[in-house]
């Protein structure tokens, strides 16, 4: 699974990680967060995750950072059991240089008092840049195969180099390719792809570059992406508006894919309300009439469920509504 990544460094976990938390050092997913070497400048954000795993509810009382180029925000005070939320720190790399380390001290009022320390770490450098300063896929269908790239240009060093990339996940493809190279300057281009089965959802991860540089050993490339449905269907909601007892109504529905399909199924249909296409073809793009008959008075909400003949994400629901008056004459909606 895609993840936040982390490094775990020793020294630093026994001098800055070491807290009087006791029981409250079990509610976080991880105590620390190295960035690593970052170009001078950014505002790195991490998230640490927070669950309440105890009978009781608890309570943070106060967030406080050590240093302020770091600031630090609970998204909620209180826990009820087995409820979670995030401390999001935001650390502002253009108001130091070299390696940083800051301590966020984070107080629990309930069940007993305690404080839990984490912290996080990154090395604000001006030799190098990454443009743009992450690897931003936005929305994306799953089953396609998309590609993003970043440009790492090392400055000052011509033999510096990038060696090797990797992804935090095996759904994460990258390379790396040298574009330029001079006297005063070296760059590499920086290229993913993201595998067509990444699972759906909203994912933070990571991309780490191995370099020839003894000071910055590796680079952190963030990287973000929101995988959707391989299906898509509008409208999601079908309103069919007033239809009288006798009467009958029509709407069409599209539902759209990343690549041609059959729909093989209508699930949820019925004498009262059908579903028929015009072509059992393989297409990207079906269009769907929906028709009700109705055949007693009263409200109507119905889920359509469709099963295509794709391999993977291969069914789609969306819902019906209308109501059914026993009048002669009603309105239909627009």
């Amino acid at each position: 699974m895609l993840r936040y990544s982390y490094v775990l460094m020793a020294g630093l976990w026994a001098a800055g990680s070491a807290s009087a938390g006791g029981w409250a050092d079990g509610l976080f997913e991880e105590l620390n967060k190295d960035f690593g070497s970052v170009p001078r400048g950014q505002i790195l954000t991490h998230n640490f995750k927070i669950r309440n795993a105890t009978k009781d509810p608890v309570t943070i009382t106060s967030v406080r950072v050590s240093c302020g180029c770091v600031s630090a925000t609970a998204n909620t005070g209180y826990l009820a059991p087995g409820q979670e939320t995030t401390l999001t720190a935001k650390m502002d790399t253009s108001r130091f240089a070299g390696v940083r380390t800051v301590t966020i001290f984070v107080q629990f009022g309930s069940p007993q008092p305690s404080e839990v320390r984490l912290w996080v770490q990154a090395n604000s450098r001006s030799d190098f840049a990454i443009a743009p300063d992450q690897l931003a896929f936005g929305q994306v269908k799953r089953g396609s195969n998309p590609a993003t790239s970043v440009t790492v240009t090392f400055y000052g060093n011509p033999g510096a180099k990038v060696t090797e990339a990797r992804g935090e996940s095996n759904y994460i493809q990258p390379t790396v390719t040298e574009v330029r190279r001079s006297e005063s300057e070296s760059a590499y281009q920086v290229n993913v792809r993201i595998r067509p089965d990444t699972p759906v959802g909203k994912w933070y991860t990571d991309v780490w570059l191995k370099t020839n540089v003894a000071t910055m050993p590796q680079l952190r490339v963030p990287l973000t992406i929101e995988i959707e449905s391989a299906l898509s269907v509008s409208p999601d909601l079908t309103n069919l508006g007033t239809v009288p007892m006798k009467g009958e109504v029509e709407k069409r529905v599209i539902v759209r894919g990343v690549k041609p399909f059959k729909i093989v199924t209508f699930g949820g249909t019925d004498d009262e309300l059908s579903v028929r296409e015009n072509s059992n073809d393989a297409r990207a793009v079906h269009v769907l009439l929906v028709k009700l008959k109705p055949r007693k008075a009263g409200e109507i909400n119905r889920t359509i469920r469709l099963t295509t003949d794709l391999p993977e994400d291969n069914l789609i629901d969306f819902k019906v509504s209308a109501q059914v008056t026993p009048e002669a004459k009603a309105q239909a909606a627009p």
